[in-house]
């Protein structure tokens, strides 16, 4: 209970290597939590390239998705089903990831599901073979995809709110952040190459290797033999929320800010994914002479720089002396609110050029929600930030799975895509509407009734 009026974290429940490694803190015996600028520009580049890797195998399906719906005769909502089972799967991990990766670190779980979701891009093309019920394989493994990409986002949030200072968090989140878009760059341009030249398997395979070399790389050059070894019993201990945390979560979400920083999350990562799942797909037939590699590239190679400078301006403002929740807010308008605008500008136009002006606006925009949403839950919760952005990734993930159907259902029955591109607007609007009412930057896991929680 209380100890002299202290506040301490409501969230922290930390034992075994987490904790060691806050008592410990870093290899070169500082006392210092955060990483040092050596330490951060090596990390940085690592997850930026995990990140990228990540997407690289979530988008296969999605660039392949043509080629699979005509290899194996599926329809519009065939395709609909398989390509929103990934999220059925993402929703289930999103908040045990975030408390695992609370426990013993980030970095330990981002690496163990790097390894499996590698592999199993590699074989699904290799079991196709085998089987005769393809459309079942492949929404069991995009589900089974889900499960293992879903602790990625919870886990990097846990590990930069522990090793990254606050007023280089943007930056640091935004860089990293770029990874999706250059996952998606790369995959879209050499996939689209690959499966032209050599057939959708040459997707899978060229995606899967790549991780599996980037989880060799990363073990071997950035963690040492002990970081890499994880205890059973803090493992199994970790797996569960138990009552000795005493973790208040009662008190902790009845805060507005936490449920505005959520519902705001779970709409910018639900009409993302719908964007990443139905884009190949609408300019593939609204623009049937277009070719794959420019609109599978162009919208993502606008984002990357946008990423970047989001973060940059994001840190400069508020290390010029602007509040912080002012610039997060303000990210989050130009996040949600204008990438809309040009949503529901691609909808009504018939012209290739001012669709890939519209789609690169609308994607390279969407990267403002990086020094929005995603680094306020740092903000409120540093303790417990990978369990509160599972949380919010979640209800994303549910919502996408909705939304993704939801767009498969709307484009077969009326036959129109502006009723999606309505739909992907219409979502932002309310989760941008409940940050800019009720959202804050202010820690709120913190209580002075709480200590060695």
């Amino acid at each position: 209970m209380a100890a002299g009026g202290e506040n301490v974290p409501v969230c922290s429940a930390e034992h075994g290597p987490r904790a060691a490694q806050h008592d410990g803190m870093r290899k070169d015996g500082g006392g210092d939590p955060y990483w040092s600028r050596p330490e951060s520009r090596v990390w940085k580049v690592m997850l930026l390239l995990g990140t990228c890797l990540l997407y690289c195998a979530r988008v296969t399906v999605p660039i392949c998705a043509v080629a699979l719906s005509t290899r194996f005769d599926w329809d519009k909502k065939q395709s609909g089903i398989v390509l929103s089972s990934f999220f059925w799967g993402y929703c289930l991990t999103q908040i045990i990831g975030g408390h695992i990766s609370d426990q013993i670190g980030g970095e330990k779980v981002l690496l163990l599901s790097a390894s499996a979701w590698g592999f199993l891009t590699v074989l699904t093309p290799l079991l196709t073979h085998i089987t005769s019920a393809h459309l079942v394989f492949m929404t069991s493994s995009r589900f089974l995809m889900g499960l293992l990409q879903g602790v990625y986002f919870p886990s990097l949030a846990s590990l930069l709110s522990q090793k990254v200072r606050e007023n280089e968090r943007a930056f640091t989140y935004s860089t990293v952040g770029t990874g999706s878009q250059c996952g998606t760059l790369v995959i879209g341009g050499a996939g689209s190459l690959l499966l032209d030249w050599y057939g959708w398997e040459s997707v899978f395979y060229f995606s899967g290797l790549l991780t599996l070399l980037w989880v060799y790389c990363t073990c071997k050059y950035l963690l040492n033999e002990k970081e890499l070894i994880i205890p059973i019993d803090y493992l199994m201990r970790s797996l569960s929320i138990s009552k000795q945390t005493k973790v208040p979560w009662k008190q902790l979400f009845k805060k507005a800010p936490i449920w505005a920083v959520i519902i705001a999350q779970l709409s910018t990562a639900s009409t993302f994914f719908t964007l990443l799942s139905w884009l190949p797909t609408f300019f593939k037939e609204t623009f049937p002479e277009s070719k794959g590699w420019v609109f599978n590239v162009v919208p993502w190679l606008v984002a990357i720089p946008t990423s970047l400078f989001s973060g940059f301006l994001s840190d400069h403002l508020i290390n010029q002396g602007y509040k912080t929740i002012t610039i997060r807010k303000f990210m989050q308008v130009i996040g949600s609110g204008v990438s809309s605008v040009f949503a529901l500008c691609l909808g009504q136009t018939s012209s290739f050029c001012k669709a890939i002006v519209f789609a690169s606006a609308s994607v390279g925009l969407q990267t403002f929600n990086h020094s929005g949403i995603s680094v306020n839950v740092q903000d409120l919760a540093p303790s417990c930030a990978g369990l509160l952005f599972g949380v919010g990734n979640t209800g994303g993930a549910l919502l996408g799975v909705i939304c993704v159907y939801l767009a498969g259902y709307l484009i077969e029955t009326t036959g129109s895509w502006i009723s999606v591109f309505n739909l992907v607007a219409a979502v932002n609007s309310i989760g941008l509407c409940a940050f800019l009412m009720f959202g804050e930057a202010q820690r709120v896991d913190t209580d002075s009734a709480y200590v060695d929680l």
